[in-house]
């Protein structure tokens, strides 16, 4: 399989050297059962093929291999060289452009991406390539993590409200996107019937966390929210007195910490829209 050239910057700032492959992992990690029960409940079958567009660090392409195999192949591609070397060490992955993969049309019987057409200037178009590739009746499932916003602070829900604003204040001025650029990815379903497939359907899961935490949890709350999502960036956005608040409850350091408190109780949603092509 060939290699696409140099693809244009993504709506969300990605490129074939941006690296996020660590936040990838621990999402991973961290969704790892409600990501593996989306998976399921789609009744694959061996002799299947899967594509994995916008494949990350490749977790998902061993869970597919259990459904598949014998006699099916799970692919991936993602748009950054670090997470298709990273994806690579766990199946087969090609570097490739979304808008130019590099299969031909009728190749699979699913294809599999997870936040990722939102970072596209034309999701529809994304859609549309996405569904070309797919045989007769295949089917594709866009997954979308936090189409409702996060849980955070189960306790105080006015602090909760301020942090999100201000992080999306943060990206609308970090990426130059308006309001309805961060919100667009509420519309799946619209973009499966916008690119003519049919028989929409969609199940939402909802990722509850409580005390105590697994690892796997506390890294992802922890390193990826809290201090890469969060953190400093914001100081801009909060008044001083939220902005200290929001800083102790996410210092391990300090005994505000909400990972032991024993009322944190975290939420986030996985949503999966999935759709199907003509016979």
């Amino acid at each position: 399989m060939s290699v696409n050239p140099s693809p244009a910057r993504g709506l969300l700032g990605d490129t074939t050297v941006r690296d996020y492959s660590e936040k990838l992992r621990r999402f991973n990690a961290f969704a790892a059962p409600e990501l593996r029960r989306a998976i399921a409940s789609l009744g694959l079958t061996p002799g299947l093929r899967v594509l994995d567009a916008g494949c990350g660090t490749g977790e998902a392409l061993g869970w597919f291999a259990e459904h598949v195999r014998p006699g099916g192949t799970v692919a991936g591609m993602d748009l950054a060289l670090p997470h298709v070397a990273a994806a690579s060490t766990r199946g087969d992955a090609v570097h490739a452009d979304m808008l130019r993969p590099p299969f031909a049309d009728a190749t699979f019987d699913l294809v599999w991406s997870v936040n990722v057409v939102n970072h596209l200037h034309s999701p529809v178009e994304g859609v549309r390539t996405l569904a070309a590739l797919l045989r007769p009746g295949g089917r594709i499932a866009l997954g979308q993590s936090s189409f409702l916003p996060d849980m955070c602070f189960a306790w105080d829900a006015r602090l909760e409200r301020v942090v999100n604003e201000a992080v999306r204040a943060y990206y609308r001025d970090k990426y130059l996107v308006d309001e309805r650029g961060l919100t667009a990815v509420r519309a799946n379903v619209g973009l499966l019937r916008a690119a003519g497939l049919q028989d929409v359907q969609v199940r939402t899961y909802t990722m509850d966390r409580i005390a105590p935490l697994r690892p796997e949890d506390a890294r992802y709350i922890g390193e990826t929210l809290f201090r890469d999502s969060w953190g400093g960036r914001l100081r801009p956005y909060l008044d001083a007195a939220d902005f200290t608040e929001m800083e102790n409850l996410c210092n391990p350091a300090h005994e505000a910490f909400a990972l032991t408190r024993p009322d944190f109780h975290f939420l986030q949603t996985f949503t999966l829209a999935v759709a199907s092509t003509p016979f």
